[in-house]
């Protein structure tokens, strides 16, 4: 059995100095200020409120994206990115950044136009895959500092396609270099006869 220490240890919330890639520890810091206690109920709340805010977002620009909005998408992108930024979620609050950008027709820095709409599409589309990567690791961090246990999550559906795909793959191209083996064999064996 373990000794106490470490299960204690286990135990303790994740510190945010190990995810400052992703979480801007000064900002964040600024929202557990305002907590009146231990238990965070304040900064829980609107980190949970966060959480319900971004699944209904990423639904929209998902949305958005097969309906061709470009509109839309830079404001949902705008709207998420500001949700993100006050909270010090840096990697989510520049993806959004660029679904905005890209969204009015402009390059990831909206500096200069972009306009073949379909560009612009194929640019959102890869960065909110890009961007729903980054925030599964922000919430399971989050979710965990707050005191959650959290269970290690098989791979997105995509990564679990991909995968599939891969070994499928494989399979195929074994299949034909056993085939291939076979060819030279099975002319051997019918050449074997005629030499009789």
């Amino acid at each position: 059995m373990a000794p106490a220490t470490d299960s204690k240890a286990a135990s303790e919330p994740p510190k945010l100095s190990d995810v400052k890639d992703l979480i801007d520890e000064s900002t964040f810091d600024q929202i557990l200020e305002m907590d009146d206690d231990e238990d965070r109920d304040f900064s829980k709340g609107i980190v949970y409120g966060f959480f319900d805010q971004v699944e209904s977002t990423f639904q929209k620009m998902k949305d958005a994206i097969k309906n061709k909005e470009l509109e839309e998408l830079s404001a949902l992108g705008h709207f998420l990115k500001g949700s993100s930024a006050t909270l010090g979620l840096t990697t989510i609050k520049d993806g959004c950044e660029k679904i905005q950008h890209y969204g009015a027709g402009k390059d990831e820095s909206g500096t200069t136009d972009e306009p073949d709409k379909a560009v612009s599409l194929k640019n959102i589309d890869d960065t909110l895959k890009e961007v729903i990567a980054e925030y599964a690791k922000v919430e399971k961090f989050l979710r965990r500092f707050f005191g959650e246990e959290v269970a290690e999550e098989e791979a997105p559906k995509e990564e679990k396609a991909q995968e599939k795909k891969e070994k499928k793959d494989d399979k195929d191209k074994e299949k034909k270099d056993d085939k291939e083996k076979e060819k030279p064999k099975a002319k051997e064996d019918e050449e074997e006869p005629k030499k009789k």
